[in-house]
């Protein structure tokens, strides 16, 4: 089942960089808030390699040699995001970080279990990452760093869809279903907020209301939920963080 997604990330494979782009074509009261803000995600961008090396030794439910293969590839295009925001950052005039909180609670986040923790966690990164993105990217608009930003949540949205299609073969029965929704609203909500407070002075600067980003995560996380339980699943959130006080 996963021939599609292995095709998929090989071809992205072959995309050539981009070159960094012109921070002339972003405005000065913008550059230096951006490029903290898109340091903090080229950091979470880079860490994402323990992954692939521990895929080889797990045994589960639908994961065979082809998965393997695609979530490696997969970890590698994260890698290719982290080199353009790293382009992003120098052009702007920031600096690369070495640590922040925010990415140390999403590391700790998964490692606390197994595999399917660490998949959970991933899949939370790709909601706050695609939000993100396409937040940014409709507001600087089109200009050369817009275009790679649409382009790095192009393929953030089709990371949650792979990711997404993984838990559909984990959901065997009621019981479940049920630790996935409480465990995706708890873990999603917390990890969005978290998001919205340690970007607020670059969603200020851009004049994106906190709001607007609030509701842009809380539609991605529904459509996980649908994409995962079905709508036959779906309803309220069981476990929700309020964003609209930040």
């Amino acid at each position: 089942m996963w021939t599609t997604w292995l095709a998929h990330f090989e071809k992205n494979a072959t995309r050539r960089m981009p070159e960094a782009p012109d921070a002339a074509e972003v405005p000065d009261s913008w550059r230096a808030t951006l490029a903290t803000s898109l340091a903090r995600f080229q950091l979470g961008e880079a860490g994402e390699g323990r992954v692939a090396r521990e895929i080889d030794r797990v045994t589960m439910h639908a994961v065979d040699d082809t998965y393997r293969a695609a979530l490696k590839l997969f970890v590698r295009e994260e890698g290719r995001h982290a080199r353009i925001l790293a382009g992003m950052v120098r052009a702007l005039g920031g600096s690369l970080l070495r640590q922040s909180w925010s990415e140390r609670l999403f590391v700790r986040g998964r490692r606390l279990l197994g595999l399917r923790m660490k998949l959970l966690v991933l899949l939370v990164a790709e909601v706050v990452g695609l939000g993100f993105y396409s937040l940014l990217t409709r507001r600087v608009g089109d200009i050369a760093l817009g275009r790679q930003l649409a382009e790095i949540a192009g393929d953030e949205a089709a990371h949650l869809e792979f990711h997404a299609a993984f838990f559909r073969t984990q959901m065997h029965g009621a019981a479940h279903r049920s630790v996935f929704k409480i465990g995706w609203w708890c873990v999603g909500s917390l990890a969005c907020a978290v998001v919205l407070v340690d970007h607020r002075r670059t969603l200020r600067a851009l004049e994106v209301p906190v709001v607007d980003a609030g509701r842009e995560f809380l539609k991605l996380m529904e459509r996980v939920d649908g994409a995962v339980l079905g709508s036959a699943f779906g309803g309220r959130a069981v476990c929700r963080v309020g964003v609209t006080n930040i």
